[in-house]
């Protein structure tokens, strides 16, 4: 059996030619402050991850069911509904910086924020950090 690979890789796709395809411009100035505040975080240059996720640095995973792949460390993407920022832990180790954060949603490993104005920034920049330090420590680089 052939080995299943991830659709959702890095490419060569540029992060500025993504930013200008983005409809709503202010989705597209709220992505960029998110870039700014993950290049001081990561020290990174961003990344195309597909065609519409931005990533910062890379890990690599192996399930017990013996899938693997690499994903990005933290990353975003300026969706139509919610700017999406992928906080790859997930919350729980982070559940004190999440009720100071402001209005958002979450899934697995997916803070969604209808405006980022609705959060306190310096709180998502902690958050960021946690989490960023956190898969740093969990998946040191090889």
């Amino acid at each position: 059996m052939a080995k299943a690979t991830n659709k959702t890789a890095p490419n060569v796709g540029s992060v500025t030619e993504f930013l200008k395809s983005v409809d709503n411009a202010s989705r597209r100035a709220e992505a960029r402050t998110v870039m700014r505040l993950l290049r001081k975080i990561t020290g990174k240059r961003p990344v195309m991850w597909g065609s519409s996720i931005i990533g910062y640095d890379r890990y690599h995973y192996r399930y017990q069911s013996g899938r693997e792949g690499e994903w990005p460390m933290i990353g975003l993407s300026p969706r139509a509904q919610n700017l999406t920022i992928y906080i790859m832990p997930g919350f729980k180790p982070f559940s004190a910086l999440m009720k100071r954060l402001g209005k958002h949603k979450t899934g697995k490993s997916c803070l969604y924020l209808k405006r980022l104005d609705d959060v306190d920034e310096a709180v998502l920049v902690d958050l960021m950090t946690a989490a960023y330090v956190w898969m740093r420590e969990h998946y040191p680089p090889s």
